[in-house]
């Protein structure tokens, strides 16, 4: 393995699936051969990467025979047939999907946040044969990896009562389409030639839609539910108390989060910035008084460093809540494709490796 391993990348043609090869060419994982599986409408599409062309390919029977890490970003539906042939091949997969994340015996991970759990399992798993399922790793919710590292630092240090967030999610994280969808409605409307929705339920241009995924008995809906299942798992705290209101917003790149915290102990505002400012994969970005704070796009000569097409959790707006005791605001960004899921996927198979090769 010293030459490198074989790679595979289901979902390849997709906006995570390219920045994820894109982030394996960046960060030079070691890979002897790619191997790139995508819909059979992409079969045979020539993607370039590393300087070679590599040719689409789709998902059969025993395709994965000899790969020994294979990054799945795809739908729950292909997830949930191919990654089981995956690890029956012998491969580690990292999936992005949701269908395996709220699985007991699945670890759901984000490195900054629980990779040591990953380290832990790696290591036992060295002494002892390893069964097919155990080669599953999943990743969270774009919007769910942003926010469970924002609260990390705050936990080990204060401790959480209760987090109440609102995501203002932009249309990349509902994909291409959602994206040109945007773009449509925006230059038609400013043109006077309106555009019906095809991919939202409304109009997404110049508009806020608070609806993102399927609504369920409750009243919230799967992204909601999503955020707070998986952000309890994530920190290791089944019993926190958590409100999620996920918004779709008319931007192309990266989600914001508004998010409140009440803490168990009080808090120090200096030392909450202290203790953001050492968490790793934070930048913090809270000097109000000179309009520094977390922003998904910015100008050339901006002060503010823009989150998209950045590896960082961006956290700024630090302040307390007066309307309870030891309560605490946040504003936070994040790229959604990057760290989202493509990075913190790559992230999870760095770990992989040190243990493989």
């Amino acid at each position: 393995m010293k030459d490198g391993l074989r790679i595979a990348v289901v979902g390849a043609t997709g906006a995570v699936g390219k920045e994820l090869l894109s982030i394996l060419e960046t960060r030079k994982f070691p890979i002897r051969e790619l191997v790139l599986f995508a819909s059979p409408r992409s079969e045979g599409r020539a993607t370039v990467w590393s300087g070679r062309s590599h040719r689409c390919k789709a998902l059969q029977k025993d395709c994965f025979e000899g790969i020994q890490i294979v990054f799945f970003d795809a739908s729950d539906s292909i997830s949930k047939e191919w990654v089981p042939q995956a690890v029956e091949s012998g491969a580690w997969v990292v999936d992005n999907s949701a269908t395996f994340r709220m699985d007991e015996d699945i670890l759901l991970v984000v490195p900054e946040v629980n990779g040591d759990l990953l380290h832990s399992k790696m290591k036992s798993m060295i002494q002892r044969s390893v069964i097919p399922r155990e080669r599953i790793l999943a990743g969270p919710n774009c919007s769910t990896v942003q926010l469970a590292v924002a609260l990390k630092p705050i936990r080990d240090r204060w401790g959480m009562k209760r987090v109440v967030v609102s995501t203002y999610q932009s249309t990349s994280g509902a994909g291409s389409a959602a994206m040109g969808e945007l773009s449509v409605q925006t230059v038609g409307l400013l043109n006077q030639i309106p555009s019906a929705p095809k991919v939202f339920p409304h109009q997404i241009a110049f508009n806020c839609i608070p609806h993102i995924g399927g609504f369920q008995e409750g009243g919230e809906t799967s992204e909601e539910q999503k955020i707070v299942l998986e952000t309890r798992k994530l920190l290791g705290m089944p019993e926190l108390r958590i409100s999620a209101t996920a918004v779709r917003v008319p931007t192309f790149s990266c989600h914001g989060e508004s998010v409140n915290i009440e803490c168990e102990r009080p808090i120090i505002l200096e030392e909450v910035r202290d203790a953001l400012r050492a968490q790793a994969g934070i930048i913090l970005q809270d000097d109000c008084k000179h309009n520094v704070y977390p922003l998904g796009v910015t100008f050339e000569k901006d002060v503010v460093e823009a989150a998209t097409g950045r590896d960082a959790v961006y956290v700024g707006r630090v302040r307390k809540d007066l309307s309870l005791d030891n309560g605490l605001n946040l504003w936070v960004v994040s790229d959604n494709l990057r760290k989202g899921a493509a990075l913190n996927a790559v992230q999870i198979g760095e770990i992989l490796l040190k243990a493989i090769q």
